[in-house]
């Protein structure tokens, strides 16, 4: 009996099938497109019911399960570098019927992204931010397997290109037999990987995989099939292109522009530059912030200048993000610029970890004095978005995807804190979620933003809430204001007042000639100074705020001023003895500022000093004019020295704690020394043992052979002797040879019976009774009377 449409305690769940399938997946996947088979299925089985006249129209009409809701968009996919995708500088098919469009590469040195001549254009923001790619520098035998590759695809077959099958390997869902029969698959995506990571040594290792290949497809097709067919003509072509490849000559390889490929990399100041190297490089927006980029390419052009191409990686504050992201300390974000760079911009090495294994440890080997940053995300420039790494290596070189570094880890992994945007203070104060992105500003044209911007737009669903921040402990309530003299214990002479806005902004810098301890010293307006001093002339009001730091500092917010000021300049001085006379800074009178007084408000920084690559831009020279860090850093106060350098010159000497890092360092040479001598020790006691093993096995070997040799020995004349016994005495042979064994015995006997009567009589000899005439001559002295 058929189901009746009037069942719908069946037949709802059964259209509720499709109808689920349809709601969860999305439109055109396997699953929604099956679920749209089902629906057209039960349309097709009701309306074969209707034409039978077993229910009416209306009754075979579907139950509204509801409306299929609209499919979420797709979040924001990750530029993640397509290492299976062909170089776009290749030529690739332009239609079916072969005809080829060729793709020029740009010039050395011209930018990637824009032409060069064109001034308008090269000015233009919105043509910095266009991706570009590594040039294309291929050595001749890349070139000759490219062609190779190229070639085969020009064959055609009755259904299309003759290599179509060829492009992938087999679904093993659907031909597992396929990898159980075959045991080293092979296809034209994998030779490609495999050329682009340098994996081939010459074309004759290119074509062994190519007729692995093909065979692997004559293998499991049976002959009479086109794929089987396909494969014959296409190794057929491959190995005549192949040989027609290599007949070329090298110099008919070489680029248009007459660039010659480095592939074993650019030796530069005792060094050697190659792919994959992290790299600082010149920043013509700002020397203490160099680009940190990664090599892609190496090679010289026709006037025999050496280049690299290099992938940026732009710190935070040359990006557009959002006023509440976090970032690592040093972390930067990959980009899409691809840029050429000559090999006499490169300033120094440093290196960029994924953030995985930034807080593991450190790469082994890298100069402590290189930076290392750490990378977490890629910044996509035409939508301003960070988008989270998935894969490390999709962001390496092809060359160097597969090979890994060593690290030297830490005892324990660290606990590394993300911090607020170091541009957070760039922010509008009338900023709305509804403003439009804001734009990076440039500066020179071959660099980096010279800063970028933050907005407060709504995030997107796949970015996550800034951080918690962490509470801090309740403030302590300041001790009351004391009323003290002007007389107060301290090493400090008597200065006048500074100026307000340079003690709320910066604490004053002390002298490195005469470091004191900082006191707590309540200034006291007073009238009039209890010494004299000549007149100093006023001097311009001191800037504290710097309006470019090194690239290690992040800007703190401004603290409001500790006190409140009045209407006119008062002097505030610490009155105390001092042998020689105290320096009189005079500041010009400012404007009155309502604040209030903080005791236990933070000292903020007062010395700053360069990075190395902008202090080594110094000349050096003049960098001995300044005062330095003991690593030769100039550095830069926040304010003017309130110490006189004591005329007394201080004896050198060092630190309490250089002492007892220099002991410390000793102890471990030490320890390092004896650990070393007993390992040799050690190694040498083992050799002699080894050494003393092999004496002995190599003993009871040749004893062992000795044995051996003897026994084969006898048995050879054992053999010898009856053959002997056999030819002289035929049948008596055997009584023949056990008559003459009888008479060796007997005369071994009797030997031994004559030995030991010769024994015996030699032994009668020796005594003193014996007298024996026979022999010599006797003398009476050899007579003992006493026997």
């Amino acid at each position: 009996m058929p189901l009746s449409i009037k069942d719908r305690h069946l037949t709802n769940p059964m259209l509720q099938i499709p109808h689920n399938a349809q709601t969860y997946n999305r439109p055109k996947s396997q699953a929604y497109e099956d679920a749209l088979v089902i629906k057209d299925v039960f349309i097709a089985e009701f309306q074969k019911l209707v034409n039978q006249g077993l229910i009416s129209a209306k009754e075979a009409e579907l139950p509204d399960l509801g409306e299929i809701p609209e499919a979420d968009p797709l979040p924001e996919e990750e530029e993640e570098e397509d290492e299976d995708d062909e170089d776009e500088e290749e030529e690739d098919d332009s239609d079916d019927d072969g005809r080829r469009k060729k793709k020029r590469g740009p010039r050395p040195g011209g930018k990637r992204d824009g032409g060069k001549d064109d001034s308008q254009k090269a000015n233009d923001p919105e043509l910095r931010k266009k991706r570009g790619r590594p040039p294309r520098v291929d050595t001749p035998m890349e070139a000759r397997i490219k062609a190779v590759l190229k070639g085969i695809r020009k064959l055609k077959g009755p259904s299309g290109l003759k290599v179509r099958h060829f492009e992938r390997l087999p679904d093993k869902a659907i031909y597992p037999d396929y990898y159980v029969e075959i045991k080293e698959p092979i296809a034209i995506d994998i030779i490609k990987r495999k050329s682009k990571r340098k994996k081939y040594s010459s074309v004759d290792h290119f074509m062994r995989d190519m007729d692995l290949m093909f065979n692997n497809a004559k293998a499991y097709n049976q002959s009479e099939s086109q794929i089987y067919k396909d494969a014959v003509d296409l190794q057929v072509e491959a190995r005549k292109l192949a040989e027609l490849e290599k007949k070329k000559p090298d110099s008919q390889y070489l680029m248009e522009d007459g660039r010659l490929p480095l592939p074993d990399g650019i030796f530069y100041k005792d060094e050697l530059w190659k792919v994959g190297d992290w790299v600082h490089i010149q920043n013509p927006n700002d020397v203490t912030k160099p680009i940190v980029a990664q090599v892609y390419r190496t090679w010289q052009d026709g006037e025999g200048d050496k280049w690299v191409n290099a992938c940026w990686y732009y710190r935070p504050e040359q990006t557009v993000h959002h006023f509440e992201k976090h970032f690592y300390p040093n972390e930067v974000v990959k980009t899409g610029q691809y840029r050429d760079h000559r090999i006499e911009e490169i300033v120094d090495r440093c290196f960029v970890m994924f953030f995985t294994r930034y807080n593991r440890g450190r790469p082994r080997g890298l100069p402590p004095d290189k930076d290392v940053y750490v990378c977490e995300a890629r910044y996509n420039e035409e939508k301003h978005k960070l988008n989270k790494i998935k894969t490390w290596a999709s962001c390496l070189p092809d060359e160097v995807r597969e090979k890994d570094y060593e690290m030297d880890l830490f005892d324990a992994p660290r606990r590394i804190k993300k911090i607020p945007s170091p541009i957070k203070h760039l922010l509008k104060d009338d900023a709305k979620d509804t403003d439009d992105l804001p734009k990076p500003t440039w500066g020179a044209e071959n660099a980096p933003p010279v800063v970028g911007a933050v907005h407060r737009r709504p995030r997107d669903e796949n970015e996550s809430p800034p951080p918690e921040p962490t509470p801090s402990p309740p403030p302590s309530l300041p001790p009351a204001p004391q009323q003290s003299s002007i007389s107060q214990p301290s090493t400090r002479p008597s200065v006048d007042n500074q100026s307000v806005g340079s003690m709320a902004a910066a604490a004053p810098a002390r002298s490195p000639a005469a470091p004191v301890p900082p006191a707590q010293n309540s200034p006291t307006p007073v009238t009039s100074m209890t010494f004299q001093q000549p007149q100093v002339p006023p001097t311009q009001t001191y800037q504290s705020t710097l309006q470019r730091r090194s690239s290690n500092f992040v800007p703190q917010s401004p603290h409001p001023a500790t006190y409140q000021t009045p209407s006119h300049a008062h002097s505030y001085a610490a009155a105390q003895p001092s042998p020689y006379t105290p320096y009189q800074a005079s500041r010009m009178p400012m404007p009155p500022a309502a604040a209030t007084y903080k005791s236990n408000a933070p000292r903020p920084i007062e010395v700053f000093h360069l990075s190395d690559a902008a202090n080594t831009a110094i000349p050096a020279d003049i960098r001995e004019q300044f005062h330095c860090d003991n690593q030769g850093h100039v550095l830069f106060f926040s304010s003017p020295p309130l110490d006189v350098i004591p005329s007394v010159q201080q004896k050198l000497g060092h630190s309490l704690k250089y002492l007892a890092a220099k002991e410390e360092r000793r102890k471990l040479v030490e320890k390092k020394k004896r650990k070393e001598l007993h390992d040799r020790e050690e190694r040498e006691m083992s050799a002699k043992r080894q050494r003393a093993d092999d004496e002995t096995a190599l003993a009871a070997q040749v004893e062992g052979l000795a044995a051996k040799a003897v026994d084969a020995m006898t048995s050879q004349i054992l053999a010898g002797t009856d053959t002997i016994y056999r030819i002289l005495y035929k049948e008596e042979a055997d009584s023949s040879q056990l008559a003459d064994a009888k008479a060796r015995e007997q005369k071994i006997r009797d030997n031994h019976a004559a030995q030991e009567r010769t024994a015996q009589i030699l032994t009668q000899s020796k005594k003193a009774t014996f007298v024996n005439f026979k022999g010599g001559a006797m003398y009476m002295d050899e007579i003992d009377p006493r026997t």
